[in-house]
């Protein structure tokens, strides 16, 4: 008969949207509205939710900002789950001498835009540095890849995505340490040694002469093919890159009003694109004249 009273009477006083006695970590958002209860959910957890992580990288310390990241605590979802009526017995006479009513807070993470965040930061961290050929004066010079260290994404969003809960749930701020793999160059010694032999030093041997209609330019070691010059990775290999722009300033308008007739019968000025193409069969000659190569212009000059 008292159980039936007690119960009663808890149900009679716990009829608000968001039952008393209903906490989330700790903090009491029960007896009233929902949207009361969400004003303190935000007061008690706001800032902690906003607060930004710190993490170390291989000794590093940057800072990841949550909502960035898309760590939140959802404050509308939690008490949308701690809303309604509890009909349990315990809860409901528990109400009637303060009893709490734990409720979870939901603190959901959009992993592709942690994953996005984490990837951005590894670049600020530090990677693999490929080998390469670097052109000098009068030789090419073979430069060694070195490892590097990477971020380990995967493994570092499950830790991001503990430390913010516990960030949450604690108010504690700690460094979160995160784990690193090491990286290897995609450019290994082999690969600079075909390069300096296939192409750099065979390019870097001796002048290039370059020909078009009836005028003709000169590129040596010394001086502008250094400028020209120089090799990126593309799929473990290294790829010769020409500049265009210091091929224009060398070239100085030599070849200006020289036409070259294309297939199609339209014509366009001689342009560092096309002294470029022609570059790439002097530079791997041998002799004087292999290393002499002249634009074929399609029959107009």
């Amino acid at each position: 008969m008292l159980f039936g009273i007690a119960y009663g009477a808890g149900l009679l006083m716990n009829h608000s949207e968001v039952p008393k006695g209903t906490t989330v970590l700790g903090a009491d958002i029960g007896g009233g509205t929902k949207e009361e209860a969400v004003a303190k959910l935000d007061a008690a957890f706001g800032e902690r939710a906003k607060a930004p992580l710190t993490l170390s990288v291989d000794g590093k310390e940057e800072k990841l900002d949550p909502e960035k990241a898309g760590l939140t605590l959802n404050s509308q979802e939690t008490v949308r789950g701690a809303a309604g009526s509890d009909y349990n017995p315990v809860s409901v006479i528990g109400s009637l001498f303060g009893g709490a009513r734990p409720a979870d807070p939901v603190i959901p993470v959009d992993e592709e835009k942690l994953g996005l965040a984490l990837t951005e930061l590894a670049g600020v961290s530090g990677s693999a540095d490929d080998g390469t050929i670097r052109f000098e004066p009068d030789k090419a010079v073979p430069v060694p890849g070195k490892t590097g260290k990477a971020l380990d994404v995967n493994r570092s969003m499950i830790s991001v995505r503990d430390a913010y809960r516990a960030q949450v749930e604690t108010g504690r701020h700690t460094v979160v340490e995160l784990p690193v793999a090491t990286t290897e160059p995609t450019i290994d010694q082999a690969e600079l040694d075909r390069a300096m032999k296939e192409f750099a030093e065979p390019a870097m041997s001796g002048l290039i002469t370059i020909k078009a209609g009836p005028k003709q330019i000169d590129f040596g070691p010394s001086r502008s093919l250094p400028k020209i010059l120089s090799m990126k990775p593309v799929d473990g290999r290294l790829v010769e890159v020409y500049d265009k722009k210091a091929i224009d300033s060398l070239l100085d308008g030599v070849f200006d009003g020289i036409m070259i007739t294309k297939g199609d019968g339209k014509q366009h000025e001689v342009s560092a694109d096309d002294v470029a193409h022609a570059m790439q069969t002097a530079l791997l000659g041998k002799t004087p004249a292999e290393r002499t190569v002249s634009i074929d212009l399609g029959g107009a000059g």
